[in-house]
């Protein structure tokens, strides 16, 4: 593993244990060169996706993208940062596991909207604005009516 202080080779792990969510092993490094001390993370990789976006281009998949993505929507929400990554965490191994190398963007964007419509809406509206390009105030009333149940039934979304 290459210092990020100061690019030697020759870095030495000194511990390694689980990360809290257990989906990666986190290792304390030790460069000899400059006497750094950093952290890495190894991720269990399940098989390289490629992103089939819109356009018809190809792009690797990026954990961080989608992570970043879901930071985003829940700024300022009250969701802990560890059920956070567990999302990013599930979705990944669900689009890894579905034995596919190419995945459709939409895809992609429906399987993290049904995870946030699951623990915040406010989250999930604010992603769906931005998925579903939103360009004017009526296309969230549109999306906000199709969310509340019919007058009778009782309001199953979970405002976490």
């Amino acid at each position: 593993m290459r210092c990020p202080f100061c690019g030697d080779t020759s870095s030495q792990v000194k511990d390694s244990r689980p990360a809290e969510d257990h989906s990666a092993i986190r290792r304390r490094r030790f460069c000899p060169d400059c006497g750094a001390r950093f952290t890495t993370f190894e991720r269990v990789q399940l098989r390289e996706l490629t992103v089939l976006k819109k356009s018809g281009r190809r792009v690797p998949f990026e954990r961080e993208k989608l992570a970043h993505s879901i930071h985003v929507a829940t700024r300022k929400r009250t969701i802990e940062p560890e059920r956070i990554e567990r999302m990013v965490s599930a979705i990944v191994r669900q689009l890894e596991s579905q034995g596919e190398t190419e995945i459709a963007s939409d895809r992609i964007g429906e399987t993290v909207m049904r995870a946030l419509a699951g623990v915040d809406t406010v989250a999930y509206v604010r992603f769906a604005s931005v998925y579903r390009n939103f360009s004017e105030a009526s296309d969230f009333e549109t999306f906000v009516q199709e969310l509340r149940p019919p007058p009778g039934e009782p309001d199953v979304v979970d405002d976490a």
